[in-house]
């Protein structure tokens, strides 16, 4: 009981934008980007989970809603759904996980439509007067509800668009501090592009592809009516992939995305006794700006800002870059190994993992797993089996027919 409450603690302290300091750097202070509903930059599927979370620019598949709604146009089937299934915090509480279902349908031989419910749960916790006395035992909650439309523009290149509804219930109305809580909700939207071009490498045929996708381009959320509203994770993904056919049986794809997320980053404020730049004393904690940008701007004005707002300056933007890298290799189209990397600065919050995964695809549908091994701390994923399932109706209504 006493470890869910911590679980609890730890996550609620991370949406509220509080700095929790996981390394310690000799090259500068931590200065990490806080958002609410972080569920929404997890990796949902096993796919590009064991691929360093990269997903922006590889080949279509049914969970392409999260990494780039615009691969669907060119996604081989008709009509398919996916299912993934993710525990996490383990090593806390048993019972914390992301469940997602996903699913697309072919309008035409250039537009898709495309939907997908990621559903995070925290597990029954116990909620107490200041006494310790059990009150009452809630689950709190979040999800995220996505309806997209993907076009085909020419042989080569596709756009998508995805409209994103977000809720967010922690607390279930407690109180705190005298106030009342409440979920938070907020609307959000993707836009994305894809690019693939056939190529020949050494006589060898494949294929390169390019993406881009701006993600949870949305209003701000609020758990409470005083509170100030939160920014929700925005971000840009940026990559690129390259296939290479080795022979009739074997492939093998090498892929790379860049994020960067849209929000301010916290600016440097000076310290209480300090001396401003306009020679006056500092009187009061957090007020006035040393270095970086105001935080408190509108969407618009944060997306914009985000490219120049660190107080480190352009060293620091740099830093705010995280990079996923990943490999993967199929076997006559029916096994697959995969592998990757994920890097992120040690001031930004020193996420640093490796991944590996398997995959078997049979006719009708397929299986894939992850793993993921941390580096420089520990991460709610780690030491965790994830396994995802798709199903391809086509493929399933020929099998049908065959044994017919």
């Amino acid at each position: 009981m006493k470890k869910k409450i911590i679980a609890l603690v730890l996550f609620l302290i991370a949406l509220s934008g509080e700095t929790i300091v996981l390394a310690q750097q000799s090259s500068g202070e931590l200065n990490a980007i806080q958002t609410v509903v972080p569920f929404l930059t997890i990796a949902p599927d096993s796919r590009a989970g064991a691929m360093g979370d990269a997903g922006v620019a590889t080949s279509p598949d049914v969970y392409s809603m999260h990494w780039n709604p615009a691969k669907f146009a060119f996604i081989d089937g008709n009509a398919g759904v996916g299912i993934s299934y993710s525990p996490w915090l383990r090593n806390l509480v048993p019972d914390i996980n992301i469940a997602y279902l996903a699913g697309y349908k072919r309008i035409d031989t250039k537009q898709v439509l495309s939907a997908s419910l990621l559903y995070s749960s925290l597990g029954d916790v116990p909620f107490t007067d200041e006494f310790g006395n059990l009150e009452r035992t809630f689950n709190p909650n979040e999800f995220a509800f996505d309806a997209g439309y993907s076009r085909l523009f020419t042989d080569n290149l596709s756009g998508g668009i995805a409209f994103r509804f977000i809720y967010s219930n922690l607390t279930g109305g407690s109180y705190s501090g005298g106030v009342a809580t409440k979920p938070g909700i907020s609307f959000a939207a993707d836009i994305s592009g894809y690019y693939q071009k056939k190529i020949s490498i050494l006589n060898k045929d494949g294929q390169m592809a390019f993406g881009l996708d701006f993600s949870n381009i949305g209003a701000k959320m609020s758990y409470s009516e005083t509170q100030t509203s939160d920014f929700i994770p925005m971000n840009m993904r940026l990559g690129g992939s390259l296939t290479i056919n080795l022979d009739h049986f074997n492939k093998i794809t090498a892929t790379l995305d860049l994020n960067k997320l849209l929000v301010p980053t916290p600016p440097q404020y000076y310290n209480i006794g300090e001396i401003n730049a306009k020679g006056d004393t500092v009187h009061t904690a957090m007020t006035q700006i040393k270095a970086g940008k105001d935080p408190n701007v509108s969407v618009p004005v944060a997306i914009f800002q985000s490219f120049f707002d660190a107080p480190g300056g352009f060293k620091e933007e740099f830093h705010e870059i995280t990079y996923a890298t990943g490999l993967e290799y199929w076997y006559n189209n029916q096994f697959a190994l995969r592998g990757g990397f994920f890097y992120e600065d040690p001031s930004k919050g020193n996420r640093k993992y490796f991944t590996a995964g398997a995959g078997f695809r049979l006719k009708a549908f397929t299986i894939d797993f992850s793993y993921l091994m941390p580096l420089a701390q520990n991460n709610p994923l780690a030491r965790t089996l994830r396994f995802s399932i798709a199903f391809d109706f086509n493929a399933l209504r020929n099998a049908s027919r065959s044994k017919g």
